[in-house]
């Protein structure tokens, strides 16, 4: 086993990696300086220089993690994204997940003002309840996304510099630790800079392990959307619709803070499906899903849009709400 026993210092700036601006004939895809930059970046001395660079050795390029972030199930359409987690096997184990832990699920309902139907909404399609926390390596994959994608080397450097500062702060074994194929780990998917600032240890057992402790797990899952302005008990979204032969005068969301008032977005050609009520002062968003022959609309609240900071697509979002939806009154019944 290979642990850090010392923090690296991660610097307060980030200065552009250099990939081999002039290649050299010895280091053709810059990788060397790419790596050198790195231990300049985050070394704080020459100990601890000597220790980042011999994970660094240890660590290998996966293709396969390249492979799986150029093709992300949220590229998928909305007709073809849900049904990989709005399921009845996903609903009957996240019912048998609530029960089990109902006591830590109120409780991190009750401290952190979230609902509870969201944190074992995300859990459930994060892992499906710990089933599933990923099968690759984290030290390779973030080492091959830092190093050898360069579309988002500079966030994946970072990453990489957390978790090695995570595995001395927790005390984990950075060479066996494995996630997804971005680095995300344990119950609730968390990338290394999430579980340093958002983790707890909901248990106080001591340890904030989210690999293991389905409890830490759920109170860290609440405390992150406590922390980004969960409403607890306010609406997440609403369907749409829109008039035949209108069109859309306001464009559907990306991944920007929303800007526009719920009054903007609601004309009376796109209004509510079902009246609710709701300040249409309060800022929102249109969230435009693709069905198979037509185009699907809903108005996204704060809710929604904190949702989206746990993963920036709006189709997991939705599916995240929807699936939570489901939950609830499917454990109400229960």
């Amino acid at each position: 086993m290979h642990t850090v026993t010392r923090f690296l210092a991660l610097s307060l700036a980030f200065s552009p990696l250099t990939w081999a601006s002039s290649p050299q004939a010895e280091d053709p895809t810059g990788l060397k300086a790419a790596r050198a930059e790195f231990l300049h970046q985050y070394a704080d001395n020459a100990k601890s220089r000597e220790q980042l660079n011999k994970i660094l050795e240890s660590a290998q390029k996966n293709q396969s993690v390249i492979d799986a972030i150029t093709r992300p199930w949220e590229a998928k359409p909305w007709y073809q994204y849900y049904p990989i987690f709005l399921t009845d096997k996903r609903l009957e184990a996240g019912i048998e997940f609530w029960k089990e832990h109902h006591n830590a699920i109120n409780k991190a309902a009750e401290t952190y003002q979230v609902d509870p139907e969201v944190i074992v909404a995300i859990i459930g399609i994060e892992t499906f309840y710990g089933q599933f926390k990923g099968k690759y390596r984290v030290l390779d994959s973030l080492y091959t996304l830092g190093f050898h994608y360069p579309p988002r080397a500079h966030f994946f450097q970072k990453e990489l510099a957390n978790f090695i500062k995570l595995a001395a702060e927790e005390k984990l074994d950075l060479q066996t630790l494995k996630g997804s194929y971005a680095g995300a780990m344990g119950y609730g998917q968390f990338i290394s800079s999430s579980y340093r600032h958002y983790a707890v240890d909901f248990d106080h057992d001591g340890r904030r392990d989210l690999f293991n402790n389905p409890v830490d797990a759920i109170g860290s899952v609440a405390n992150y959307f406590h922390r980004h302005g969960w409403e607890k008990g306010a609406p997440v979204a609403a369907q749409l619709t829109l008039k035949a032969n209108h069109k859309l005068t306001v464009k559907p969301w990306v991944n920007k803070k929303p800007s526009l008032k719920v009054s903007e977005i609601l004309t009376p050609e796109l209004s509510l499906t079902q009246s609710i009520d709701i300040d249409i002062k309060q800022t929102g968003q249109l969230i435009e899903l693709e069905q198979e022959s037509s185009k699907e609309y809903w108005l996204g609240l704060n809710n929604f849009y904190v949702i989206t900071r746990y993963n920036h697509s709006p189709l997991y979002a939705m599916a995240a709400y929807q699936f939570s939806q489901e939950l609830k009154e499917a454990y109400a019944t229960n």
